[in-house]
């Protein structure tokens, strides 16, 4: 790294499982705050994008970096080779599977006329895949010094609640769900209801209390 500006291959961020795929968590190794930006990568027949929507107003581009991608966008089936551009609107269905070994795929997406707000779902990644290899202080400390840094920030609190939680530890996801209530209630309130990472809370008596 030097003064201002880092340069980094795709080939040095180390992947972490994320929904089925292999994500290349760019923006959290580079700590890029202004835009979504991360990558996928997979072998042949692999998942390479989630299927998901993304929320009303949000855009996503996606490039085919190395391989070749066989997109899905709707309804229709498309193949992408190393150098195409995949544009999705907002609110329409979209998964990509790699058609060649070592296929990358470049993703950066942002929410039209509103500055970048992460969701913080790839910090979570990262720190969950610390926690599933055996090592949960690092992964507690990758939580910690994101919400050092963005203390604004709702969804990485209730991102912290749904990791404790996956831990074993209630008392700390307790107290990161009361916070992110403060912070922003109605979307808290949505995701906590049906996030399956919150399932050990829901017999605790202290989950009543929050959802009245």
């Amino acid at each position: 790294m030097s003064d201002g500006y880092q340069i980094l291959s795709l080939d040095e961020i180390e992947p972490v499982s994320h929904l089925g795929s292999n994500l290349l968590p760019v923006r959290h190794t580079l700590d890029l705050l202004a835009l979504g930006v991360n990558a996928w990568r997979g072998d042949t027949g692999e998942q390479l994008i989630p299927p998901h929507e993304e929320d009303s107003g949000s855009e996503e581009l996606y490039v085919v970096v190395r391989g070749r991608a066989t997109f899905t966008v709707g309804e229709e089936e498309t193949d992408a080779p190393a150098g195409a551009l995949a544009f999705v609107p907002s609110q329409v269905h979209r998964t990509a599977v790699a058609a060649e070994p070592g296929t990358i795929v470049l993703a950066v997406g942002a929410t039209v006329g509103e500055p970048f707000r992460s969701g913080a779902w790839d910090t979570f990644a990262v720190a969950d895949a610390h926690r599933r290899a055996g090592r949960a202080d690092e992964g507690r400390a990758v939580l910690r010094r994101a919400m050092d840094e963005r203390p604004d920030a709702w969804a990485l609190v209730y991102n912290t609640a749904c990791w404790e939680a996956l831990d074993g530890d209630a008392d700390a996801a307790f107290a990161h769900l009361r916070k992110a209530l403060e912070m922003n209630e109605s979307e808290t309130r949505e995701y906590m209801s049906q996030d399956t990472d919150l399932e050990s809370l829901r017999a605790d008596p202290r989950w009543e209390e929050l959802a009245r």
